[in-house]
């Protein structure tokens, strides 16, 4: 009875052992998700002073691969404007491909603009030179890592932020934007 509960007690101990270790290298191998960040924003100023019924933004966006053992492969990403509830303008990002670099973060910087919606220019230029005016960024993808030669399944992203703009027609107080997970709530 004796040699059945030591046996017993050291199956016990090598799977709660087992499971440890499991656990301790599911934490050391899972990639973590990358950093969106909005680093420059502007409506230029030569759309302000012009009456024209058409506008464009400037933008800069960084993607941050934090993940010291896995490269990220990005499908197309969506990346949308809103004033209040209105669609200001949207882009899409081609596929690409971001590696790891075991010494910091490996960074994609994307600089680029788009054309504001003809409707929304006239209200969104009145409410940037009264004072200022705030834009909602949506961002959405899917990635995959690879993770010492392994493929992970493909996971979607959704990310959101506010924008603040000032008088100059630039982000408020150079603050950085960084994306957020998206809101769970439906919207409208």
């Amino acid at each position: 009875m004796c040699e059945t509960k030591n046996l017993c007690l050291w199956l016990v101990q090598l799977v709660y052992m087992l499971g440890l270790l499991g656990f301790c290298l599911w934490l050391a191998v899972h990639p973590r998700s990358p950093a969106y960040t909005i680093i420059k924003f502007s409506v230029p100023l030569t759309n302000h002073n012009n009456g024209s019924s058409h506008g464009r933004i400037e933008y800069e966006l960084d993607i941050k691969n934090p993940n010291r053992d896995s490269c990220i492969l990005y499908d197309y990403t969506f990346l949308t404007f809103y004033y209040g509830e209105d669609k200001v303008g949207n882009k899409t990002i081609p596929c690409f491909y971001q590696g790891k670099n075991r010494e910091k973060s490996e960074i994609h910087r994307l600089s680029d603009q788009m054309d504001v919606e003809t409707r929304l220019w006239t209200d969104l230029r009145k409410a940037i030179m009264n004072a200022s005016a705030e834009l909602r960024v949506d961002l959405s993808t899917k990635i995959v890592y690879y993770t010492w030669g392994i493929k992970s399944k493909q996971h979607g992203i959704n990310r959101e932020g506010k924008i603040r703009i000032g008088k100059d027609g630039m982000l408020l107080n150079n603050k950085e934007v960084t994306l957020r997970h998206a809101s769970k709530k439906w919207k409208l």
